[in-house]
Formats: C-alpha cells, structure tokens, sequence
C-alpha cells in the first residue's frame, strides 16, 4: 500500500510539473508599444523610432521569410531578415549554424558640406555562434505585423562595438512578395 501512494504521489508531481511546464514560446509574446506603422526601441539606452513612411514588413518567398526595415530622419536604421517565416511566433537571432535569422542596427553620419565623407557604421546579429537575442512576431494579420525584439549587436567591419537593444516593438504595415 506504501509503494501505491509513493507511486501515485509521484505520477501526480510528473503530471503536475507536465502540465504547468508546457507553455509555448511558440505565442509570440505580448504586442509591444510601437505606434501604428512604427518601429522603437532603445539602443544603448537611448531611444529610436522610425518614421512610418521609412518603415515596412514584407512577407516574401511565398510567405517564407519575413524582412523589416526601419529608419528615422537622423540617418538610424533597423534591418532583420527571418527565413523560414512560419507567422506569429519568437525566431532566434543567433544560437548555432543551423540559425539564419539576422538583425542589424545602422548609423549613417551625413556630412552636408562633404556627402562624400559621410560615414556608415552597421552593427550586426549574430555576430559569432552563439544566440544574441530574439525577434517576436505577436500578430500578423492582411494588413500588418506585430511583435517585440531584443538582441545585442556587434560592429564586426569596423571598432568592434558591441550594441544592446532593448524594449524593440513593431507595429509595420505588411506587404507581400
């Protein structure tokens, strides 16, 4: 009789455990702040959002990879390309070889008196093997696309900076390909 209640005692843990550990990640997370037709975050901090009419999410590939751009007025600019799209969900960036998605973060120095020497720096994800971060999509409708994101970001081709985005939200008008 001893061994049935530590036997029962013990299904019940594994059940209990089982069920309160099967959440997905798979949801996509919550919205996020961005205002219709934007995308924000912060970039070390300091805050960025794009401009609606410098802002987009395509759906391409036949719906197979999803890619975002996003720029402000001060020459800043967001870029994440996500193969094998699959809609609302959370897409690694980084993690192993087998992980295409990528993120970027740019700033572009204009010089009005010389545009010739106007500068571009361009941190990138992943930057080596390891995983830097996640993209989350929340909703997709025929109109738009929805998500957070947050991941650090690496100056590869030039000081080897390292960039920490936070609090990433998008709220991007939706074309396809």
């Amino acid at each position: 009789m001893r061994n049935l209640r530590q036997f029962m005692l013990l299904v019940m843990t594994v059940s209990l455990v089982t069920f309160t550990s099967c959440s997905s990640d798979d949801d996509g997370g919550a919205p996020g702040s961005a205002g219709s037709g934007v995308l924000a975050a912060k970039v070390d901090g300091t805050s960025f959002q794009s401009l609606e009419i410098s802002s987009s999410a395509t759906v391409a590939n036949g719906g197979q990879n999803l890619i975002i751009i996003a720029s402000n007025s001060d020459g800043n600019a967001f870029a994440f390309t996500i193969l094998g799209y699959d809609g609302v969900g959370t897409y690694p960036l980084g993690g192993g070889a087998n992980i295409f998605n990528s993120g970027s973060y740019t700033e572009t120095d204009v010089d009005l008196n010389n545009p010739q020497n106007s500068t571009t720096e361009i941190w990138q994800a992943p930057y080596d093997d390891t995983m830097v971060g996640e993209f989350r999509v929340s909703e997709e409708t025929d109109t738009k696309v929805i998500g957070t994101f947050e991941f650090t970001c690496k100056n590869v081709n030039g000081d080897q900076s390292v960039k920490t985005i936070t609090e990433g939200s998008f709220n991007l008008n939706k074309q396809v390909n």
